[in-house]
Parts: C-alpha cells; sequence; structure tokens
C-alpha cells in the first residue's frame, strides 16, 4: 500500500507584518511585485483612507504600483470600501466649490454650483438650515457682512440677540473695554465702568483717538 503524500502548503512572508502566511492569504498589487496578507493590506487601506488619502500607492515609498478599490473590494469591509468611493467623488470637486455641512454631527459634503448667490439653505442630510455665505448655521437676526465683521467670541446666538437689542435701544460700545453704555436721561456726557468717558464713543472712533 503506498502512503498518500501531503500537498506542501506554499507559504509566503508578508512585507508588512514580517510573518510566514499560506499564499492563498497573499494579496498582490497590481503593477507590483511586493506581496501583503490580506489583513495588513485591509489595516493600510483603512488607515490610509482615514487620513483623507483617495490615491493609495504600494506601502513601499519607492514602488510606483496602485490599488485600485474595485481590485480590493474583496478584501475589505463594506463602510472601508464606500468611504473610499466617497473621498474619490470628493477629489474630483473643486476645492472653490467644496464645503461641508457646519454643524460638526453631520460635516455632509456639499456643493457650491456658483450659479446663484444663496444665503439660507437646508443640509440635504441633517435637515438643518445653514447661512451658505457664511457657512455657519442659520444667523436669523443678523445680515451676512455684519455676521462677517464679528469676532469669533461674538458669533453666538446670544450674542447676536444682544447687538440687536442695542441697535433698537440705540446703545453705544465702549471701544475700549466693548461693553455697552445706554445714556437713559440727562446731558451727552456718558461714562463707562471702565474709566473712559466722552459725549460720545462714536466720535472718538471717528476722529481716530481710540
Amino acid at each position: 500500500m503506498v502512503a498518500e503524500i501531503e500537498p506542501i502548503e506554499i507559504m509566503f512572508l508578508c512585507e508588512i507584518c514580517a510573518d510566514s502566511k499560506p499564499q492563498k492569504e497573499a494579496f498582490k498589487i497590481k503593477g507590483c511585485s511586493h506581496s501583503y496578507c490580506s489583513d495588513c493590506m485591509k489595516t493600510y487601506v483603512a488607515s490610509k483612507l482615514q487620513d483623507g488619502v483617495s490615491i493609495i500607492n504600494c506601502p513601499v515609498p519607492s514602488c510606483s504600483g496602485v490599488l485600485e478599490p474595485e481590485y480590493c473590494r474583496d478584501i475589505l469591509p463594506f463602510e472601508v470600501f464606500a468611504r473610499w468611493g466617497n473621498l474619490l467623488c470628493e477629489s474630483v470637486i473643486l476645492a472653490t466649490q467644496k464645503f461641508y455641512c457646519p454643524f460638526k454631527d453631520c460635516s455632509a459634503l456639499l456643493v457650491d454650483d456658483g450659479f446663484e448667490k444663496v444665503t439660507m439653505s437646508e443640509c440635504p442630510s441633517c435637515f438643518r438650515l445653514f447661512c451658505a455665505q457664511c457657512k455657519v448655521g442659520w444667523h436669523a437676526d443678523i445680515e451676512c457682512a455684519e455676521y462677517q465683521s464679528l469676532n469669533k467670541d461674538e458669533r453666538e446666538k446670544e450674542d447676536i440677540m444682544l447687538r440687536k437689542l442695542a441697535k433698537i435701544k440705540n446703545w453705544q460700545r465702549c471701544p475700549k473695554c466693548k461693553y455697552y453704555v445706554e445714556k437713559s436721561e440727562g446731558c451727552l456726557y456718558m461714562k463707562c465702568r471702565c474709566g473712559l468717558a466722552t459725549s460720545s464713543f462714536n466720535e472718538l472712533l471717528s476722529k481716530g483717538i481710540l
């Protein structure tokens, strides 16, 4: 009786993890001679996509091999493959046309086609209103030009409401400490709590004194 000889399993060395793996687990990159295991390539592609890289080359810097999404489909989880497709789509949109939903819990990709100047817009992903000119949540009580002139620490909803009230009440803003001052009665003389006194803060600003 002739004993059966078990076939010898062909192995290869993964150039990323440096482990010896069965040849059936090898992933060959199209256009290069390097071999890696499928697990390492899955991790490698996911990390590149996490960094926003859509054109993924062979891990060896001097190699010209490029990974193609369809060629990698079988080894990638669905969400990773979908992320790759989205990044490739984003890469062909001009930078001047591309922006993202201003709400941090959404950040959906949006495109400004430039055909029409739009202010109030609705995100098609989270359905919240935002200003397409200022790229922020919708500021209903203030014009874009005024909003953009504000400092970053003045752009909260409460600050905008205060500015609107100040305009109605004709309050003046101290150019030194930035607090609002109201002249309720009497002469034109006003004194801020910071110590600055004048008949008109606006007059000081117009004369370039402050």
